[in-house]
């Protein structure tokens, strides 16, 4: 019999206690690299991933991997953007929410989750320093203060659990340190658009206790004029506040520990829905569209608020032949978000809306997750770790309508536990295998809390995922590598439907196998970077969300195989020390086969499926159709220039731009709800000075102000959802 869950925790935190009492408890020390030596000879900088669960160079590992680094971060996010501003910054990588700046929904190489629910499960794993950010609010913690974001494409089940078929986003932190270190920035922008960073840090006791303290201020001032009120700049604003603390403990040569504390305040807005901006057979904005006027009779403002907390005791003991990691962590998310769903109101319009819709959502989440970890140390041509992990969270989820639907609650929880572990061998100087195994069972239950019968439901699976990969040094500056990878998805619950009347459906477990081969190469003095890879993977038993239709249903299916292939190039080149070039390119061809997968369909769009009648109701077949929200093509480029101005300064230039291809949002295909090819660029001009300590700049987000179409909602008109506007501004910002 399984005990109850308030004694696992106890029993693993106790677990994590004895650790740090007998070892002491941090992540391994960062690898320094000399970037200013490289950087002197005009080398593109080394390249650091945590794909194995260690600091290795990207050009050593046997996977397909993109790293945002930190000047990058702050460029994406220079005019207060939430984390969809991700998408696309790395090929095959897309991001997009319903839901503001909480609930974001990630996808790689095709493969995620269109499911807008609070309890939506998704096949990629977001990892902030070590831990998993499972829930799909946790997944919106801001990103500040960060050293890299690492996209780990390609199923990553092995070392990082379930929920990973698709690939990971690992979000690295700057760590504490002993030298003192003080970062300030403030930028002011359009839309009267506010952002403040800072971050300070340094010894308490030399080379023994150091700290950590960093924080974020996004804030902007109601756009958005409701047509219907007559209200101007009524909606669009938010304030959304993030900090972080980190202290470090290292009390003798072999062992450290870590503690961090996480913290976010959100008040601020939803999706901004629009009704009818798109006109029967076409999927182009039409004359109802404007992007600073919606015409809302309901959604009380759109407003999001929302609370987050995390704790995290990271930690490590280094014996002579391995090193012992134990990783405790806690974390909640409490808010509310609310919507005009339909976009519009019934008298005005615009266009035709044959009911109101006025929904709001909201989760009271409890996380708690536990790792022990032991990998080898040393040089020998063998290296392995062997680990186990928890998880476990209880949430409740409350669906409210203005006046329908009424309140209804339902409780979601889950736990999970895993062991693990992996070897790499060097056969030859020039090839190594690694190979590594992982055992997870996962279990979820379901009740109704109030409003409605209790129908609980149970689902259970337990797994093996695997990997094997070959790596080979060709020459010196050129590797290549295959790599065959399983991964699954546990069973999921959705129990939305329960609010409007219906029953809470169940997906089953999906399974992926994936064959990759690519290659690693660095040439021209390391001046330019190239590398490729080419995928193929199926997935038996994906599990899809039929979202919407006519019937205002979200209902979880299975399909009986998805497949798809591709491949992405990732490349750097340097010709200059002062000119660094990146351009990423990204294919990706996604099917659905199941000659009987048929789903509800929209309620005033065209449908280009073949349908059939089920039950009175008109259905689409989408045996054939691409995954929603996976575009074929995708791609970033970047260039940065710098003129160096005396003995201590530099003028610099740096552009970004992402391309999304022609996206289709649904698992049907209609005429209507589809994008075109997405392209948006950012710019910043600015002058560093005292090399580097200072700086002025001036930037813009979207700076040909494009109008992209993000999403769609189905069930009621021809409703969409775009990009945000274009913003300029100027920052400055100190870093001592």
């Amino acid at each position: 019999m399984s005990q109850p869950v308030p004694f696992r925790r106890a029993l693993w935190a106790s677990t994590s206690l004895i650790s740090a009492a007998a070892f002491g408890l941090a992540a391994p020390a960062a690898a320094q690299d000399n970037e200013t030596a490289e950087a002197a000879q005009g080398e593109l900088p080394t390249i650091i991933v945590t794909a194995n669960r260690r600091e290795e160079s990207l050009q050593d590992v046997a996977v397909s991997a993109d790293i945002l680094d930190e000047g990058r971060i702050d460029l994406i996010f220079s005019g207060s953007a939430d984390t969809t501003a991700l998408a696309g910054a790395a090929p095959g990588l897309n991001v997009e929410s319903s839901n503001g700046r909480v609930a974001p929904r990630f996808y790689i190489r095709g493969l995620g989750n269109t499911d807008f629910d609070l309890a939506a499960s998704q096949p990629v794993s977001v990892i902030l320093d070590e831990i998993v950010l499972e829930n799909v609010t946790l997944k919106s913690f801001p990103l500040f203060d960060v050293e890299r974001v690492e996209v780990l494409r390609g199923p990553q089940g092995t070392l990082f659990g379930r929920n990973t078929p698709a690939g990971i986003v690992k979000i690295e932190t700057v760590k504490p340190g002993f030298e003192s270190d003080v970062q300030a920035s403030v930028s002011f922008a359009s839309l009267d658009t506010l952002s403040l960073n800072g971050a300070v840090g340094g010894a308490i006791v030399e080379d023994t206790l150091a700290f950590r303290v960093s924080a974020q201020l996004q804030r902007r001032g109601d756009w958005i004029d409701n047509g219907f009120t007559g209200e101007e700049n009524a909606l669009g604003g938010f304030t959304d506040f993030a900090v972080r603390g980190q202290l470090l403990w290292t009390p003798d040569e072999r062992s450290e520990i870590l503690a961090q504390v996480n913290f976010r305040d959100l008040k601020g807005s939803s999706t901004f829905f629009r009704a009818n901006v798109l006109s029967p057979g076409s999927n182009e904005l039409n004359q109802n569209y404007d992007r600073d006027t919606v015409f809302y009779d309901a959604g009380g403002g759109n407003p999001a608020e929302y609370n987050q907390f995390g704790a995290t005791l990271n930690g490590s003991y280094e014996f002579d032949f391995a090193t012992l990691t134990s990783i405790t962590s806690y974390w909640t998310s409490e808010g509310f978000s609310r919507g005009d769903i339909d976009g519009g109101n019934l008298v005005t319009g615009p266009g035709f809306i044959p009911f109101p819709s006025d929904t709001q959502d909201s989760i009271d989440l409890e996380q708690f997750t536990h790792e022990v970890r032991l990998a080898s140390n040393g040089d020998g041509p063998l290296s392995w770790q062997v680990g186990a992990f928890l998880f476990d969270s209880d949430f409740d989820v409350t669906t409210v309508g203005f006046t329908f639907p009424p309140p209804v609650t339902v409780n979601h929880t889950n736990t999970a536990w895993a062991v693990f572990g992996q070897a790499s061998y060097e056969l030859t100087e020039a090839l190594r295998v690694t190979a590594g195994l992982r055992y997870t069972d996962d279990e979820k239950d379901f009740f109704v809390r109030s409003g409605a019968p209790l129908q609980p439901v149970n689902v259970q699976d337990d797994n093996i995922d695997w990997d094997i990969s070959l790596f080979a040094d060709v020459t010196d500056t050129t590797s290549v590598y295959a790599r065959v990878a399983n991964a699954f998805r546990a069973p999921t619950i959705q129990g939305r439907d329960v609010a409007f009347f219906a029953a809470p459906s169940v997906a089953q477990s999906e399974n992926i196998t994936s064959y990759e081969a690519g290659f690693k190469s660095e040439f021209a003095d390391r001046k330019v970077r190239i590398n490729g890879a080419a995928f193929y993977y199926t997935v038996e038993d994906p599990q899809f969300t039929a979202v919407g239709g006519a019937g205002n249903l979200v209902q979880l299916i299975n399909a009986n195989e998805g497949e798809a292939w591709g491949f992405e190039f990732d490349t750097a080149f340097q010709p200059t020390p002062n000119l660094t070039l990146t351009l990423g390119v990204a294919y990706n061809d996604t099917q659905i086969n199941d000659p009987n997968l048929a789903v509800g369909v929209c309620a005033q769009c065209t449908v280009l499926d073949p349908t059939v009648n089920l039950g009175g109701a008109t259905r689409a077949l989408v045996d054939g159709n691409p995954f929603p929200n996976a575009p074929e093509w995708s791609g970033d480029f970047t260039a940065r220039y710098g003129v160096p101005v005396g003995d201590s300064g530099e003028f610099f230039v740096f552009t970004d731009w992402i391309y999304l291809g022609e996206t289709n949002f649904f698992l049907y295909e209609s005429a209507e709800f589809n994008a075109d090819s997405r392209i948006e660029g950012g710019l910043r001009v600015g002058y560093a000075g005292n090399d580097g300590q200072w700086e002025l700049a001036l930037f813009a987000r979207n700076i040909t102000n494009e109008d992209n179409i993000l999403g769609a909602v189905d069930f009621n008109n021809l409703t969409a959802f775009v990009n945000d506007p274009r913003i300029i501004g100027v920052s400055f910002g100190v870093d001592y």
